[in-house]
């Protein structure tokens, strides 16, 4: 495709368009996939045409376009190194709810602490991240390790050679990056949460934190009750024969 005919959108012989074809491989793709995919996959499909990663790009750039005139609650954007379908940002108030609700239950806060840990000091290695907590973190770099957000990284030059963790690039599409480049610095994370606007975000996330640590405390209590009144049950039990062996009766096995 020559430079003038580079914003024409070319018509395929079914009669779909070049803008829509690229939306569509957007669309259907599981995760993001990157202008030189794209590019590959309509040149081998059709002769009449050759096009260029920029190309994709200034379509893509139409197409967004399009949505903004049209008041579309969604955008293309460029995550993890490919093109991805996000709802625009003045509808993720809308949206908080439902996504800090869900944020809190697939990550706990050791688990949210360790994955930032990996993320600003990437690649790190399990020792490194204990000394940083003060704690163990084995059991969490195994659950992050199962939701896909880190992944090894190779193994380190010190003595026993562990193994170095780092983010993945599901990790930066649930956080909306493009990179770790753009990891918000400590000092705008600072200014962040200062900032006036974000009183009420902030106060949102500090309900939805306690109503998680009261329900939590529910479980535990009833726990607690659960616990005493087995405990009471067992202690009439051995009261009722005190001349036999605590040896377990068929009953109680079952």
């Amino acid at each position: 495709m020559s430079k003038k005919q580079k914003f024409n959108d070319y018509q395929f012989v079914d009669g779909s368009r070049l803008s829509s074809v690229i939306e569509a491989l957007i669309f259907a793709s599981d995760e993001p996939i990157s202008g030189d995919k794209i590019r590959e996959i309509i040149v081998e499909n059709e002769e009449q045409i050759e096009i260029d990663e920029q190309t994709v790009a200034d379509f893509v750039d139409k197409l967004n376009q399009r949505y903004d005139e049209n008041g579309m609650s969604f955008r293309i954007d460029k995550l993890a190194g490919g093109y991805t379908f996000v709802t625009e940002s003045k509808f993720h108030y809308w949206l908080s709810v439902f996504q800090h609700e869900n944020a809190y239950r697939k990550l706990s806060q050791s688990a949210t602490e360790s994955l930032a840990i990996v993320a600003y000091r990437q690649p790190i290695t399990k020792p490194e991240v204990d000394q940083i907590r003060g704690v163990d973190s084995g059991y969490i770099i195994r659950q992050l390790m199962e939701k896909a957000l880190i992944e090894v990284a190779g193994r380190a030059d010190s003595p026993g050679k562990p193994l170095l963790y780092r983010t993945t690039k599901h990790f930066l599409r649930h956080f909306g990056l493009n990179s770790v480049n753009d990891l918000p610095k400590p000092r705008e994370i600072e200014e962040i949460l200062k900032d006036d606007d974000m009183a009420e975000h902030r106060q949102l996330l500090l309900e939805r934190q306690l109503m998680m640590e009261d329900m939590e405390e529910e479980i535990k209590e009833e726990e607690i009750v659960e616990n005493s009144e087995e405990s009471e049950a067992r202690d009439e039990s051995e009261s009722e024969e005190p001349g036999e062996t605590e040896e377990p009766t068929g009953d109680e096995e079952e």
